[in-house]
């Protein structure tokens, strides 16, 4: 029986009058997405058509999944808020602080041992505030998200950019930055701008070495890094629903790559079959009652282009295997003859060292049922593995269920490590290198969603490429980066020459899913009595203190930095070894933009102090600032605060004294993130004026004392020879965000409201 059904049947009951009248109000078809996003306003029927890309809208989602790294943070400005229970079911998942290693056993008795006082500091809050915990080894947040909680035409937000990945059971699953999970925890509305909408109409069929990964791997390519910022990806078509629920759940986890707000399909037969495989048969026949309701109407995916902002078209019968990389998730290579050329030409080292199998992306049981298949043939065609070789299962019912299948054997038998059910290298926790900043260059092919520079094991040398589970393991098993299972040989320990064949797995196990023990604790009905204890000499936790607010009259402020190029979160706040302060805004704050390029001399972490006129670390520099009383501005290029929905990397410049951040232009959610915590989050009006900022520049912003929605802001930059340029600055603030600001952040006015 599923969690919370209950609340999935109130969903389902009051969609056929809401969707009704939406459809009324905008006065023609909808779209799924449409539909979810109007059964879900905070002020019940829709009186309105919202337009998309413009309209701040209020949002009621059933509910929120955190993960330890980000819910730490999450929890802490929970505990501010007022309340004694969260308001909408809510569920804590550790998966992020365990890293990989040895191996299972070792490496999570090891995080067990090493992270105690953040997992019981975790487990208390949840237990005491109503929130259900998933111990550590239980799994990977949105595995278990898609196996327990997703639903067809739910709407969900949670603390890590990849929640989309429930979007592969019809979900609107959306990553937001902990400060818009604690306005839903405390019972408010949430906030989104409507987004535009993006339709993907798949043809035809996968088959052979093609797979779910290849499809958003290709969508990557045409779409880039940023082409889906503020918009909702909807897949629909033949080539749609023949795909297995936990492939959608594949290509929906990747499109934050692409920045899309989230990714989503229509409900079918394939999610039925998968809800009814992990024990929510309730839930399938809810959806089935309403189940016109749980895809667009059928004149949409008959004329898409009459009802999406954009549509695409990928036949995936002339679809390939794709390998994505190096550095970015979207640029995209055919696997083979390409990939050789564009190796040869770039200098990319074609030997591979490693072949990573799993994450959220790619590691529920047919991910790993089609890789065995592969590996189960090297053992066959007596093929000697020539990479290394390492798997992360999903969740402990796919681990529990693969290795009663014999699937976690094979890979065994070749000699692969079997990590903990965890994220482990997806998100550099990876104990590869002892000295990873002098580690050398090297190529590994992996099933993750992201691929910048240090993300795996903190090597800047490392040249990772994404590929789906099946061709991650031929190229491991080939060690070859330019290798293609489709027509090249291998030598076998006899001297013959055997090929592959093409990979074969279950959609869903044949024996059904089996677990002992899923690793969840319910929280206890009243959890008022629980004490949760902060040691005010903590390394790993610090209770918050709310900011002051930023004020309308800044001047006199310095540059940190002007960063040059992709700034991803991972470059402002990066994770790894600092996942353990994540808990410690003091001590995270100390890896405040140190993977941001200083335009002025391409270092890391080496930016100008103007006090001293030397130069130092830039946390070390923003912290001398401080001290003075003196504010400071970051700037930015495109695309500013891509990736990760951490909002670390908008509290650390915020804690440390940076006033605001001005780029060209701003990944959705760390410009949300940027708000919510009482900074100004701003946009060149000329993208060309981001070259006028000098490295000695002092700024004075003339008129913030009119901050108002859809005005202006104008900058005053004085540079060293006493010459001046005003810049005109965007910003997307509407009021409620502009009363953020003068409160000194989102927090602040909810404690505020709640104490009245």
């Amino acid at each position: 029986m599923a969690f919370d059904i209950d609340m999935i049947k109130g969903v389902y009951a009051r969609m056929k009058e809401r969707v009704d009248v939406a459809r009324d109000i905008v006065g023609k078809p909808l779209t799924l997405s449409e539909k979810i996003l109007y059964n879900h306003l905070w002020d019940g029927n829709a009186t309105t058509a919202f337009e998309r890309g413009k309209d701040y809208v209020d949002f009621a989602p059933d509910r929120i999944a955190c993960q330890d790294a980000t819910a730490q943070m999450a929890l802490l400005q929970f505990m501010q808020a007022g309340k004694s229970k969260v308001a909408v079911p809510t569920t804590v998942h550790c998966d992020h602080l365990i890293q990989a290693k040895e191996g299972a056993a070792v490496d999570l008795k090891h995080a067990n041992s090493v992270s105690s006082e953040v997992f019981n500091f975790l487990e208390s809050v949840s237990n005491k505030y109503g929130i259900g915990f998933w111990k550590p080894g239980a799994g990977i947040i949105h595995q278990v998200v898609l196996e327990n909680y997703a639903f067809p035409g739910g709407m969900m937000i949670g603390t890590d950019s990849h929640t989309v990945n429930a979007g592969g059971l019809g979900m609107v699953a959306i990553g937001v930055g902990g400060a818009d999970a604690v306005d839903v925890m405390a019972g408010m509305a949430w906030e989104l701008k409507f987004p535009k909408l993006i339709g993907v109409k798949l043809t035809g069929k996968l088959s052979g070495w093609t797979a779910p990964k290849d499809v958003i791997l290709k969508v990557a390519e045409i779409l880039t890094v940023k082409g889906g910022t503020g918009a909702i990806v909807e897949y629909f078509g033949s080539g749609a629903t023949a795909m297995s629920c936990t492939g959608k759940g594949t290509i929906c986890n990747m499109g934050a790559e692409i920045g899309a707000t989230t990714s989503t399909f229509g409900y079918d037969e394939s999610m039925e079959r998968y809800l009814r495989s992990t024990d929510r048969a309730d839930v399938a026949d809810a959806a089935n009652k309403v189940k016109e309701y749980l895809t667009a109407d059928p004149e949409v995916y008959a004329s898409p282009e009459k009802y999406f902002d954009q549509v695409i078209e990928i036949n995936l019968s002339e679809l390939g295997p794709l390998l994505n990389g190096p550095f970015t998730p979207d640029l995209s290579t055919n696997v083979g003859k390409e990939m050789k050329e564009k190796a040869t030409a770039n200098d990319w080292p074609i030997a591979v060292e490693w072949g990573l199998i799993g994450s959220c992306t790619n590691s529920s049981y047919e991910d790993l049922s089609r890789a065995a298949s592969i590996a189960q043939q090297a053992l066959d065609k007596g093929i000697k593995m020539k990479s290394e070789l390492g798997i992360n299962p999903g969740s402990e019912q796919v681990r529990y269920t693969a290795e009663r299948d014999g699937i976690l054997q094979v890979f065994e038998k070749l000699d692969a490590k079997i990590f903990t059910n965890a994220c482990g290298p997806c998100i550099g926790q990876w104990a590869r290198y002892s000295d990873p900043k002098n580690a050398p260059k090297n190529s590994i092919v992996h099933s993750f969603n992201r691929n910048f520079a240090k993300r795996a094991d903190g090597n800047p040398n490392t040249h990772a490429f994404v590929a789906s589970p099946e061709i991650t393991a031929a190229i491991a098993i080939a060690g070859r980066l330019d290798f293609n299972p489709m027509t090249d040989t291998l030598i076998s320990e006899n001297g013959e020459e055997v090929m592959f064949e093409e990979p074969t797995g279950w959609e869903l196990p044949p024996k059904g899913f089996e677990v002992k023990d899923n690793g969840y604790l319910a929280p206890e009905e009243d959890g008022s009595h629980v004490q949760v204890n902060v040691s005010p000499t903590s390394e790993r936790l610090q209770l918050l203190e709310p900011f002051e607010p930023i004020g309308n009259t800044i001047k006199g402020a310095k540059l940190l930095i002007k960063a040059f190029g992709k700034c991803t979160t991972d470059h402002i706040s990066m994770a790894g070894p600092w996942l353990r302060f994540r808990g410690h805004l003091d001590n995270i704050s100390n890896n405040c933009l140190i993977g941001a390029v200083n335009a002025y001399n391409q270092k890391t972490n080496f930016v100008k102090n103007q006090l001293t006129g030397e130069y130092g670390g830039v946390p070390d520099v923003q912290r001398q600032y401080k001290a003075k009383g003196i504010k400071t501005i970051v700037v930015g290029d495109h695309n500013y605060g891509e990736g990760s929905s951490r909002e670390h990397a908008a509290m650390e410049p915020r804690f440390l004294g940076v006033a605001a951040v001005i780029v060209k232009s701003f990944a959705r959610i760390h410009e949300t993130n940027l708000k919510k915590q009482g900074m100004l989050g701003l946009t060149f009006a000329n993208e060309a004026d981001y070259d006028l900022i000098q490295e000695d520049d002092t700024f004075n912003f003339l008129d913030l004392n009119e901050f108002a929605p859809g005005k202006q802001l104008t900058l005053e930059a004085v540079h060293a020879d006493g010459s001046k340029d005003l810049i005109k600055l965007n910003h997307t603030y509407n009021q409620p965000q502009i009363d953020w600001y003068n409160a000194g952040s989102a927090l602040n006015l909810i404690k505020r409201q709640n104490a009245s």
